[in-house]
This record gives C-alpha cells, sequence and structure tokens, in this order.
C-alpha cells in the first residue's frame, strides 16, 4: 500500500480519526481507485505502528461516511465518492448502480395495496375506486443507503405483482419481463430539500441535510402512465447530470414570403 502520513501522537486528535483522514485524503487524490480492495487493517495498523483496533475505527468511521464499503469474508473495498443521475436516460436503480460498478441492494419498508392519495390517483388516471399496488424501499448501493423510494403502479395493470415479484430485486425488470411493461418516456421534477428526521435515519445522514427530492410519472407506449414516484436521494452522494442545447434562433424565425 501507499505509505501514509505518520501520526502525530501529541496532537489532540485522536489517533483513529487522523487514520481516517488519512485514508480519505489518498483515496479523493485517487490513490486508491473505487471497487479496490482496502489494504488489511493489519498491514495499516503495522504501517502506522498503532493496534488493530485503532484501524478498525478509522474504517468503520469511514464505512459510515459511505466511503468504503464492507463484504462479508471479503474485506473493505474503496466506495464511488459520488454517483451521477443522468436525466437523458430512463434507467431504473439497479441499471444505474451495475452501470457504475456499484451492487445495488433494496431494504423493502412496506409492499402492498392500498386506494393511494390523490395525487398517486391524479397522475396515474385513476378512479377513487381504483387500487394501486404500493412499494416502498430503501436504496442502497453496496453498502451505502442512497435513497428512499415509493413507487405506486396500478392495480389493475399487474394484479398478481404481490404474489409472483421478490421486492428487493429490480421491479422494471419485472414488470418489463412478466407484463410487457416498457417505460419509453417520464416526466421528473426534482427539487432540493433538507431531510426530516425520518429520512435521516433511514438514509444514515444527519436530519437537516441536503437532499434531492424527484417526482416522476413514467409512461408506455400510448402515452398511458403505469408508475408513479416520489423519492428523496442524499445530496452528498447524488449529482444531476443533464445536457442542454440552444437552438440555432434563424430556425425559430418562420421564413419571408416574396
Amino acid at each position: 500500500m501507499a505509505e501514509l502520513q505518520q501520526l502525530d501522537r501529541g496532537s489532540v486528535m485522536p489517533l483513529h480519526h487522523q487514520i481516517g483522514q488519512r485514508l480519505l485524503s489518498q483515496i479523493q487524490s485517487g490513490v486508491f481507485e473505487p471497487g479496490q480492495p482496502l489494504p488489511p487493517i493489519q498491514e495499516i495498523a503495522a504501517n502506522l505502528g498503532v493496534s488493530n483496533m485503532t484501524v478498525r475505527q478509522a474504517v468503520k468511521s469511514l464505512c459510515d461516511l459511505g466511503v468504503l464499503y464492507s463484504k462479508q469474508g471479503k474485506g473493505t473495498f474503496i466506495s464511488s465518492l459520488n454517483l451521477e443521475k443522468d436525466f437523458r436516460q430512463i434507467l431504473s436503480f439497479t441499471e444505474e448502480m451495475k452501470a457504475r460498478g456499484s451492487k445495488p441492494v433494496s431494504k423493502v419498508l412496506s409492499f402492498e395495496t392500498c386506494k393511494g392519495s390523490a395525487e398517486v390517483r391524479e397522475a396515474l388516471r385513476l378512479k377513487s375506486s381504483d387500487d394501486v399496488i404500493q412499494l416502498r424501499r430503501v436504496r442502497q448501493a453496496n453498502t451505502v443507503p442512497m435513497g428512499i423510494e415509493c413507487s405506486s403502479l396500478p392495480f389493475s395493470l399487474c394484479p398478481d405483482l404481490l404474489t409472483t415479484y421478490d421486492p428487493r430485486t429490480s421491479l422494471y425488470k419485472a414488470l418489463s419481463e412478466r407484463y410487457g411493461i416498457q417505460m419509453i418516456v417520464a416526466d421528473e421534477v426534482v427539487e432540493v430539500g433538507l431531510a426530516s428526521v425520518q429520512e435521516a435515519e433511514l438514509l444514515k445522514i444527519d436530519a437537516g441535510s441536503p437532499i434531492f427530492a424527484f417526482t416522476r410519472t413514467s409512461y408506455v407506449q400510448n402515452g398511458q402512465p403505469v408508475e408513479y414516484v416520489k423519492a428523496t436521494y442524499r445530496g452528498d452522494r447524488y449529482r444531476i447530470v443533464n445536457r442542454l442545447t440552444r437552438l440555432n434562433r434563424e430556425l425559430l424565425t418562420p421564413p419571408i414570403s416574396i
């Protein structure tokens, strides 16, 4: 491993905090690449002349920040410090994470049939008597909580979804393979906000931390809305990527007839 700067044993800053700062500095400078394993704790401890327990404290703090993640029986690995959300494509969370070399994991909060709110029924063009299937999950990249998603779908489109679908897996894949539902276009609104106490607890961030709030309605080819999503994503783990174009103003000027 690359040589770590020696610790200041006379500092009031705890040794494990100093180790965490030095490891973070190496990660940010590119000494360690995303997906690369962190050197063994014993090796780091020997390099710095500290106990294994002190290094474990430093590693745990970086895991809590999402900078590192652990795989049981395999070790600790470097996480991608920022993940991008690309507005030019309709991708499921699973597709996004796999495209960026991260392992998608879903923690299911609820999966049920309900009437849905007036907002959901309006977006999906449903009657007040119509049921919806609602799936609420915490979406993780490797072991890092990235966002909270609540997906609502018309019950009539997939009435047996609750009994045939594993909600820990890709919803888009199940909709495509079992029901032939292909999302073609989506309207998405993004707002910036602050995490509530409940959101902060689920995302493992401080209450009041910046978040992105996504509201998305997805449609199939005939224009029928098939999914309405409300999602909250960590502001420190996402950045929005979009492509803007400026039309040639001459193209907007109607031709003059002579």
